[in-house]
């Protein structure tokens, strides 16, 4: 905690019981400042349980306006989140709760999570789920996003969420030969693949999805949204059900 955070803490509890003017240090002569920092110096080592106070407070209100913030943010970028015309949509397109997963194939946690999305959205059956390709862990991912991108243009969205399905479980490297394998087993064209992968139309989807992330300030994968709330990193089944349920309610309210 740094020095300036702590005056800023203590501030906030002193200003509730004093005016802005009597704080104005520059309307003070030099004695009554250095009489004004030795009463303050004297009452917190006599208090300094209120530095905590004090603290908390000033912590809730920036994560009240972090949220503030980043619901406006969400707002504003709607379109691209929600209907940005590239992005795969499945569940229930008519569903009362929409969850957007950024996600990258080579992620850990995305692996983790992805059964328990798939769960969550077939066991509560009123759930439109989107999927954003965000390939951000090196050039296994961009491949296997441009994979998958390239085949939803070539095949439609059914063909994607197989190729998604199987390349999100997949153990074996992301490489060309790998990919070219999975096509055949899915009975698609290799080549065609290939040529799509580096069309302009696959690089503008990944680039527009990077882009969307940088103004949402996400950084890493899975990040969900759901409402007007940004999930970052991993959720059990159980947490993202509660929070399903708990958007249900506030509208309710």
């Amino acid at each position: 905690m740094t020095v300036s955070r702590i005056f800023a803490a203590w501030f906030l509890l002193f200003v509730g019981a004093h005016t802005a003017a009597a704080l104005d240090l520059s309307d003070m002569s030099d004695s009554e400042r250095a009489e004004f920092r030795s009463e303050v110096r004297d009452y917190l080592l006599e208090n300094p349980e209120v530095l905590m106070e004090a603290i908390a407070v000033l912590e809730q209100r920036q994560a009240e306006a972090a949220r503030a913030n980043e619901a406006a943010a969400l707002e504003f970028l709607s379109e691209s989140i929600f209907d940005d015309g590239h992005s795969w949509v499945g569940g229930n397109p008519e569903g009362d709760v929409t969850l957007v997963e950024f996600t990258d194939y080579r992620c850990g946690y995305c692996r983790q999570a992805h059964p328990e999305v798939e769960e969550l959205v077939a066991s509560d059956g009123n759930i439109r789920l989107i999927l954003k390709e965000f390939p951000i862990l090196g050039e296994q991912s961009i491949l296997s996003s441009q994979f998958a991108i390239a085949v939803k243009e070539l095949y439609g969205d059914d063909t994607y969420k197989d190729i998604h399905d199987a390349l999100i479980t997949m153990r074996a490297d992301a490489v060309p030969e790998t990919l070219e394998r999975l096509a055949e087993a899915f009975s698609l064209d290799p080549a065609a693949i290939s040529d799509e992968m580096l069309s302009e139309r696959t690089a503008a989807i990944i680039n527009a999805n990077h882009r969307l992330a940088s103004q949402l300030q996400i950084t890493g994968t899975p990040t969900f949204i759901m409402g007007d709330q940004l999930l970052r990193g991993y959720l059990p089944l159980d947490e993202m059900r509660s929070q399903v349920q708990a958007l249900r309610d506030s509208r309710e309210d």
